[in-house]
């Protein structure tokens, strides 16, 4: 039985159509998002909720530290990088960065600690070794052990600006590789002493006034509190694109309050 060919072509031509309409519903894009443990819970919040709404969006978020986001922007590796720390100036060849925020280096201590007030001076001596004792600024007798995060950490690269200047943190301090487990290491024990985000704070330890300043949303937006830093997002050349869409979308109202859900801190408030 002969098969008209029109309907073989208008078959064809009916199959073409329908691939690629599936083709186009099916097409996704990816973007990868690296670098500073500080910044990567935030950033996963505004991935998560620009997802719901963007189903071709894939966007896989990693920390490694704010050295890894500078190099992995620089190099490719990543759309983004993401950063905890000023860039210095031989960081900043190649790289648009765009700023999410304000975040505040809080000095943490146990909650039985009961020293409430230290000077950035008391703050470089304690860390460097020179302060031994709690007793010395004003708390009971015992040892100070100084908890710090690993080479290549924003909040260790702000903090040694900050306040250690030309001092060297004490060679023997513990060394954790995020927020969480400073905070961890500091709630286990009395006489610990470490540096986390703002962002991160929680009811597990308590934050110490710094030269009298208590460290908040209205003193790190007008600068009172000296021990900040910006949370920053790193694209090589100008964002184009999904990255782009993504960066514009953050700017947005819906973006803007996961931003302050998260407590980063605009300079304007």
């Amino acid at each position: 039985m002969k098969i008209n060919k029109k309907l073989i072509v208008l078959g064809i031509i009916v199959l073409i159509a329908a691939i690629a309409v599936f083709s186009s519903v099916g097409s996704s894009a990816k973007i990868d998002i690296v670098g500073s443990t500080s910044v990567q819970p935030v950033v996963e919040k505004l991935a998560e909720t620009y997802m719901a709404s963007n189903s071709n969006v894939k966007i896989n978020v990693q920390g490694g530290g704010s050295s890894v986001g500078i190099k992995s922007a620089n190099d490719g590796s990543a759309d983004i990088g993401t950063s905890s720390k000023e860039l210095k100036d031989d960081e900043k060849q190649g790289l648009s960065q765009y700023e999410l925020g304000k975040d505040g280096i809080v000095i943490a201590v146990n909650n039985k600690n009961g020293v409430s007030d230290l000077s950035k001076d008391q703050l470089k001596d304690i860390f460097s070794g020179k302060i031994t004792n709690w007793k010395e600024v004003g708390g009971s007798d015992g040892e100070i052990h100084i908890i710090t995060r690993e080479a290549g950490s924003g909040t260790l690269d702000a903090f040694e600006s900050i306040v250690m200047g030309d001092s060297k943190i004490k060679s023997d301090a513990v060394v954790q590789s995020s927020t969480e487990a400073v905070k961890q290491s500091v709630k286990q024990d009395a006489n610990a002493i470490g540096f986390v985000s703002f962002a991160h704070m929680s009811d597990d330890v308590r934050a110490l006034k710094v030269s009298g300043i208590e460290p908040n949303e209205k003193t790190i937006a007008d600068g009172s509190y000296e021990l900040q830093r910006p949370f920053l997002l790193l694209v090589k050349g100008e964002a184009s694109g999904d990255v782009k869409k993504f960066i514009d979308w953050v700017n947005t109202s819906e973006g803007q309050k996961i931003l302050d859900d998260e407590k980063i801190i605009k300079s304007d408030k």
